[in-house]
């Protein structure tokens, strides 16, 4: 089998690695469930890639990323659900239906009334949506009520931030920074306590009302928490990098260094930084 620019190649592909009989021993027993990371890891592989302005690696990403849409279509089509044919079919109809003024006859003739006119049709969508998930005995919507609009399926800070900034569009929000602040030290003193009682299920609970909390501050303040956490990430690795370096210098091993030494050199490593401001 050979490389193709044709969709029709990747499809075959998986349908090859799928074979029960000759198949990937691996790509044989994935699900839904245990290929739903890598789906989600490859569309921030894409993200990284645009950050970092590689469109080498982009196109690269994008493709992993098509390969996911492929491998859950294929195993839906063994299911008997939907083809590959099907999602293709669902967007282009949905892309289709939401522009009328480009596809059909509208009088949408400026950003703003293509919104209005975009988000009038997603409301009809969602109540057909209703509609078939109730006879499918399908009972908790969460793509139904005020919330609706904000989906579940991106990162956890992003869909935290969403809701808050949804909620706030009624009024359900603080007027200032100040008491939010008030709120995480409650948030925290209520991770204390869930902390004394071992219970993980309650330090869970509390500990994601703590990130919940720190998120509102963030969007008040005009910080994005994804933002800022990619920040903090790209910060540790930087420190942790002086770290291992230094030791690496010294023919000394991370395994072995113990805390402390680590510590001392992740505070050089923060000077190091201070001076560079």
């Amino acid at each position: 089998m050979e490389a193709s620019k044709d969709i029709s190649r990747l499809i075959e592909i998986m349908e090859a690695l799928r074979q029960p009989e000759t198949g990937c021993p691996w790509d044989i027993v994935q699900t839904f469930e245990t290929i739903k990371p890598y789906t989600i890891e490859e569309a921030y592989e894409v993200a990284d890639a645009i950050e970092r302005k590689d469109t080498d690696d982009l196109c690269e990403e994008l493709g992993d990323l098509l390969l996911q849409v492929v491998f859950h279509s294929r195993i839906a089509e063994e299911m008997g659900e939907f083809s590959f044919g099907d999602v293709v079919h669902a967007v282009t109809s949905k892309m289709i239906r939401r522009h009328p003024h480009v596809f059909a006859v509208s009088d949408a003739d400026t950003p703003e009334t293509v919104k209005l006119q975009w988000d009038t049709i997603k409301a009809g969508e969602k109540r057909e949506r209703a509609e078939r998930r109730a006879k499918r005995g399908i009972t908790e919507d969460f793509k139904a009520g005020f919330l609706g609009n904000v989906h579940r399926s991106q990162p956890a800070l992003t869909e935290a931030l969403k809701l808050q900034e949804q909620a706030a569009r009624v009024g359900f929000d603080w007027s200032k920074p100040e008491p939010i602040l008030d709120k995480i030290e409650e948030e925290v003193a209520e991770l204390r306590e869930a902390l004394a009682s071992g219970k993980p299920e309650k330090v869970a609970d509390e500990l994601g009302d703590l990130i919940f909390a720190l998120v509102n501050i963030g969007r008040h303040v005009s910080a994005d928490p994804e933002t800022a956490l990619r920040g903090t990430n790209t910060k540790f690795r930087r420190r942790f990098n002086h770290i291992e370096q230094s030791l690496e210098s010294n023919n000394e091993r991370l395994e072995d260094a113990g805390l402390e030494r680590m510590e001392a050199l992740w505070q050089a490593a923060k000077a190091i930084e201070r001076q560079l401001d």
